[in-house]
């Protein structure tokens, strides 16, 4: 099978030993055990010991429950005096369990920045449960930073308030621009403290998604030579996440054909967003085409394709015109793990074909939607990657741009402005739109359905690095932590193509300091 990038990872053996129990029975006088009123599923833990590690949260001193998704607790049946009760708040600290679970630790592999990592595992994560929700769904609930497990290497387990911020900011950003993605549930805060670069406090954050299993989770079984394991988690993965696929006559084919079409189009949105990713390392990738693992990523603000979200990525492997490339890439190390459940090389590669054409279909549809475009024509990809090429060229504001754009009117200039001030070489701008102007001709719709149209696919609103910035720094420097600035943004991000009137500083252009700003992977 024939790999865009040479894959060529060393076998590293690895061993998964589940900690010792801890549980006692309770005294009779204790009061009755609090439950959170969520239906308990087997979910991952079913696997077996193999695949993870019972492992209990270090205890959080003094946490407090800061921030709670409320519509995602609806939407998981959560109640709000579940929420409000201190049993709820030490459970998404890390301090005691879920009741009737046992916390786990997953182990993975995978490569990271194309070269083989080993055995990497869930270093900061510990999935509590796996619960069905009222409407039938089931979510898997995790923390993240609830303290050391197994696969932690040398790192203390903690996440820091600024990541978590950012984490938190991000999912439901992500989630209001309706890209798949992980969602954050709750954020809980301590003072007790956390090196990294310099002092901070610790956080965790609540997060769920129906599975968090990714790529790098098959290539653990795989170059381990684990092959049962490696079928039964394929099985699992395919009954919980793809069931149609279980009467294909060869399921595990038609996994890596689905995840591919997945991933492609997923990339496709991010894309079309300017969301740069950061770290697409394979063990950040999710089987089911979700948005996961937010660390140094960021929302392009002037166009520029070769940008680095993130200033640990020397060589530049992640920059956002390479994240279709290296989804690709991941999906064929998905592939090569796949091999000992699909058969032939070749087999294989028929189901990584589905990958190109779906992120390509997905991307110029998304970008004749962004530019108003009700139908396909010959000519609407050429016309949308000059328009790219003037706003390289004039390193226009992206977001700020297409949502201008809307007000352009199809007659005449008289509704240029908004965008064609944003060029410093207008000519080119005027150029353009003079074939846009006749593209638009084309299908005849009156203006302020188009405008309308367009401003439900271009937000006025992303998660900029410097809003993210602001946002910490007024929770950070706060005491006890001041979350309002935070609460203003996520009012915006989670309805991103409103126009929120009492916000609009949240959809200016950035401030200067804003380019002094620098994401890595310890952010």
């Amino acid at each position: 099978m024939n790999a865009p990038e040479s894959v060529v990872p060393a076998l590293v053996a690895a061993t998964v030993a589940p900690a010792a129990s801890t549980d006692r029975p309770a005294p009779a006088c204790e009061p009755a055990a609090f439950d959170p009123g969520l239906p308990l599923l087997p979910g991952f833990q079913a696997l077996g010991d193999g695949f993870f590690a019972r492992v209990a949260g270090t205890p959080l001193p003094d946490p407090h429950l800061a921030l709670v998704n409320r519509s995602l607790a609806d939407e998981l049946g959560l109640a709000p005096e579940a929420l409000a009760h201190p049993s709820m708040t030490a459970i998404l600290a890390g301090n005691t369990p879920w009741p009737g679970a046992d916390s786990i630790a997953t182990v993975y592999s995978g490569h990271q920045f194309g070269a083989w990592a080993g055995r990497l595992g869930d270093g900061r994560a510990l999935l509590l449960a796996q619960v069905r929700a009222p409407d039938g769904g089931a979510w898997e609930i995790q923390l993240k930073g609830a303290g050391k497990t197994p696969f932690s290497r040398m790192g203390d387990g903690r996440a820091v308030l600024r990541s978590s911020i950012r984490e938190y900011l991000c999912s439901e950003a992500m989630h209001g621009l309706g890209i798949p993605t992980t969602r954050a549930l709750a954020l809980v805060t301590s003072d007790a403290p956390v090196l990294r670069e310099t002092l901070e406090t610790a956080a965790v954050v609540t997060r769920v998604a129906p599975t968090f299993v990714r790529f790098g989770h098959f290539e653990h079984f795989y170059w381990n030579r684990q092959h049962d394991a490696l079928r039964r988690l394929a099985d699992h993965v395919i009954d919980t996440g793809y069931p149609a696929l279980r009467a294909e006559p060869n399921p595990y084919w038609s996994l890596l054909q689905a995840v591919s079409e997945r991933t492609g189009a997923l990339i496709a949105q991010w894309q079309s967003v300017g969301f740069c990713h950061g770290v697409m390392n394979t063990d950040n990738m999710s089987i089911l085409g979700l948005t996961i693992d937010y660390g140094p990523f960021g929302f392009l603000d002037g166009f520029d394709p070769s940008h680095v979200c993130n200033h640990s990525d020397d060589q530049g492997r992640y920059a956002y015109s390479m994240q279709p490339g290296i989804g690709e890439w991941n999906c064929y190390c998905l592939g090569q793990a796949l091999l000992p459940l699909i058969g032939e090389p070749a087999d294989a590669e028929r189901a990584l074909a589905a990958y190109r054409p779906a992120f390509e279909a997905r991307y110029r549809e998304l970008m004749r939607a962004k530019l108003g475009l009700c139908s396909a024509a010959e000519g609407d990809a050429a016309l949308a990657d000059q328009l790219l090429a003037i706003l390289e060229a004039g390193g226009v504001d992206f977001t700020a741009f297409f949502r201008a754009l809307g007000q352009l009117r199809r007659a005449d200039a008289s509704g240029d402005a908004a965008a064609r001030d944003l060029f410093i070489d207008r000519a080119a701008f005027d150029a353009w739109a003079v074939r846009y102007r006749e593209r638009l001709a084309v299908e005849a719709i009156e203006d302020p359905i188009r405008q309308a149209a367009m401003n439900r696919v271009n937000p006025k609103f992303v998660l900029r690095n410097h809003l993210a910035e602001i946002a910490i720094r007024g929770a950070r420097d706060a005491s006890p932590p001041d979350f309002t600035e935070m609460h203003r943004l996520l009012e915006v991000l989670q309805h991103p193509f409103d126009e929120h009137p009492d916000h609009q500083t949240l959809a200016a252009l950035p401030p200067d300091w804003a380019g002094s700003l620098s994401v890595s992977c310890s952010s």
